[in-house]
């Protein structure tokens, strides 16, 4: 059984596909279980002082003056 030129890049992209999909599967199954999300606290970013890099943006809404 011979794949016509046609579908090669097909059957190509799909096998690439299936490998990764089943390698992306195997690498979840053997990864140990997390710890439960209730468990973590939240973090509040507004708590947490802003530094400010870098002068503030000025937009130029007069295009003549430079």
């Amino acid at each position: 059984m011979r794949i016509r030129e046609e579908n090669r890049n097909l059957v190509l992209l799909s096998t690439v596909a299936l490998l990764s999909a089943a390698i992306a599967g195997g690498a979840a199954l053997l990864q140990p279980s997390q710890a439960p999300v209730a468990e973590k606290k939240p973090v509040y970013l507004a708590s947490q002082p802003v530094r400010v890099v870098g002068s503030p943006f000025v937009p130029n809404t007069n295009p003549r003056q430079r």
